[in-house]
């Protein structure tokens, strides 16, 4: 997978791009990540990337034809196919939110594009004519679209195969069937008189598993009951 990433503030990205299994996932080639700094996709010499929303209004909004240049520039290199299957996401409150279908989904995909939203937003052009689709993380307004992205990420570069090291990690995870993860519980057995329950000892792989299907359902019925509604 290729990931490029369209920002005014590439900065923020490079210690989480660098760290953990995303630096892995890079380092074993499993997903390639850009940065471009929409700045360098501007005409006039203070590097401008908003103005003053028409109609009136508070604050700015992002400008159309840098964002429109560097979606171009990026894909000015691609075959007509890759071009054709490139995806272009705007992260953004009004987007979707993200959830662990769509990250699956877009870890699927062989390249896409993120643009950071910023300000008051961008010009509807580029909602219209130039994005494929639209993520939020959730029902709050951050400074910009970076931490988003950095979500977003996070959230697909983990499910490509061959990402993780132990591939089967990925079957016991929280929204797996709609499910919370059951409680976990490691060494020692006796944490100052706080036991580990007694089946996780017992070795009876069958009742183990039952049990851990029982605790994610219960679970998911306190934390989240939503999950199950379908």
């Amino acid at each position: 997978m290729r990931i490029d990433i369209i920002t005014i503030f590439p900065g923020m990205f490079r210690t989480v791009l660098n760290e953990s299994i995303i630096k892995r996932a890079q380092e074993k080639s499993k997903v390639k990540i850009n940065l471009y700094n929409l700045r360098d996709y501007t005409f006039d010499k203070h590097r401008k990337v908003d103005d003053r929303p028409f109609g009136g209004g508070s604050g700015m909004v992002m400008s159309p034809e840098p964002i429109f240049r560097a979606v171009e520039a990026i894909k000015v290199n691609l075959k007509p196919k890759e071009c054709k299957n490139s995806k272009t996401i705007l992260l953004c409150p009004q987007g979707k939110r993200l959830d662990q279908e769509i990250a699956k989904r877009l870890s699927k995909e062989k390249h896409l594009i993120l643009i950071c939203g910023h300000y008051e937003g961008v010009d509807e052009r580029v909602r219209k004519f130039l994005v494929d689709e639209e993520i939020s993380i959730g029902d709050y307004v951050l400074t910009g679209g970076e931490l988003p992205a950095m979500v977003l990420v996070d959230a697909v570069v983990r499910l490509i195969p061959g990402v993780l090291g132990d591939k089967n990690s990925l079957n016991f995870e929280s929204f797996k069937d709609n499910l919370l993860e059951y409680p976990q519980y490691t060494r020692p057995a006796n944490f100052r008189g706080m036991r580990v329950p007694r089946i996780l000892l017992s070795g009876d792989h069958k009742k183990i598993e039952a049990w851990r299907k029982k605790e994610a359902l219960k679970r998911t019925k306190q934390r989240r009951p939503d999950l199950l509604k379908d």
